[in-house]
């Protein structure tokens, strides 16, 4: 064997690398990824559109000194010190079929924000929907519940009545191809120091102007 080999091969106790870790024989889990599956392969329906949603947290970050533009040979040098501006909540809902995505921008992440961020799905961006067939995570805004919670009675259960909901397993986030979406964008466009949700929200926007625009799905 090559001394190359040998040290490639040498245990490196002080490394950790984040995976994700199959499950053993686990029947919820194959119940709800068969399930889901199911959901990708239906053909392209718009009386029941199939849509992902995921959210992300984003700290907002201000710079203290302008930065330094790069020049050849030298990349942009921004300073150490930052002023920390809070955090803001990004709402990702994705139509694979269709290749579009949205991104709505809240202040916080709660049940009542889910709820809204719903009925705006269904009222603005899919009002002559039979239903919406939603697929999401476990997290634990995501349930009907939420509706109830931010609005009368009658509506949270005329909503509830138009939505086909399917939840992705527990460690099984990656199923859900809003996950997918969040990932490109916070590599195309939020890794950077943003100071304010309104800065924030006019950059996803043209991120999302800009995704669209090319309609694979």
């Amino acid at each position: 064997m090559r001394a190359d080999d040998v040290k490639k091969n040498e245990l490196k106790p002080w490394l950790r690398q984040q995976w994700v870790i199959p499950l053993q024989a686990n029947a919820e889990f194959v119940c709800a990824m068969e399930d889901v599956l199911e959901v990708y392969t239906r053909p392209y329906d718009p009386a029941r559109p199939v849509v992902c949603l995921d959210e992300l947290s984003k700290q907002l970050v201000a710079e203290t000194r302008t930065p330094l533009p790069a020049q050849p040979g030298q990349p942009e040098r921004v300073d150490y010190e930052y002023e920390r501006g809070g955090t803001a909540n990004l709402f990702l809902t994705c139509e694979p079929l269709v290749g579009q995505r949205h991104v709505t921008v809240t202040e916080q992440r709660t049940a009542v924000d889910f709820a809204q961020e719903v009925r705006n799905l269904l009222e603005v961006r899919y009002p002559h929907a039979e239903k919406v067939v939603l697929v999401m995570d476990n997290l634990n805004t995501h349930k009907p519940a939420a509706l109830y919670q931010a609005f009368e009675p009658a509506v949270a259960r005329s909503l509830i009545e138009r939505l086909e909901i399917h939840h992705t397993p527990k460690h099984g986030s990656w199923l859900n191809m809003a996950e997918i979406e969040l990932s490109i964008l916070s590599r195309q466009c939020l890794d950077r120091r943003i100071p304010d949700a309104a800065t924030l929200t006019q950059e996803v926007a043209a991120w999302e102007q800009a995704r669209n625009a090319d309609p694979r799905p």
